[in-house]
């Protein structure tokens, strides 16, 4: 009995030392203002890179328009994220599949002037760039299904030809996605 114990415990430790961010996830979210198609790659056994490509919506409309606009356009994105509770989900027995944890990270938003789809003729974005320090929680259901939230508060600032604008960038965001 006291080596089937032993044994045991020795699974169980090995299990929680294997406890780490998955080595390469791809996958599609869409989200209120947009979709992307993103990949996490592991860099270490609690932090991993996500790499995004997207594109966002925008709408608009009141009394200053003739009609309701709406925008698509691109935006790329570089995330170092610290899944700071993936060790311990994975030893209470909870689900981390595909990175099931919280996480803290370093958002890097690039936004650039290549193309947008609009019901307004000749609208011209500025190139802007974001970093967003960010608080989030991803998780899995349904197999390969996942929804994550975020929020973060950071800095942005646009360069265009004349009248660039820096300043306080909030981020907000909640998108459900699918895993390949």
């Amino acid at each position: 009995m006291k080596k089937v114990l032993l044994a045991a415990a020795a699974l169980l430790a090995f299990n929680a030392s294997q406890a780490q961010v998955e080595k390469s996830i791809t996958g599609l979210q869409l989200g209120l203002f947009g979709v992307d198609l993103n990949n996490e790659t592991r860099l270490s056994e609690q932090v991993a890179l996500r790499s995004a490509v997207g594109l966002n919506v925008g709408v608009w409309g009141g009394n200053f328009y003739d009609k309701t606009g709406f925008i698509l356009y691109p935006k790329l994105s570089l995330q170092p994220k610290y899944y700071y509770n993936i060790l311990s989900r994975k030893e209470q027995g909870k689900n981390i599949k595909n990175n099931s944890a919280n996480y803290l990270s370093l958002q890097v938003n690039y936004t650039p002037d290549w193309f947008s789809i609009s019901n307004y003729d000749n609208l011209r974005l500025i190139n802007k760039l974001d970093i967003v320090p960010t608080f989030g929680i991803r998780r899995n259901f349904a197999q390969d299904f996942n929804y994550e939230f975020r929020v973060g508060l950071g800095y942005g600032t646009t360069f265009g030809e004349k009248n660039n604008v820096s300043g306080t960038v909030l981020d907000l965001g909640f998108k459900v996605g699918y895993d390949f």
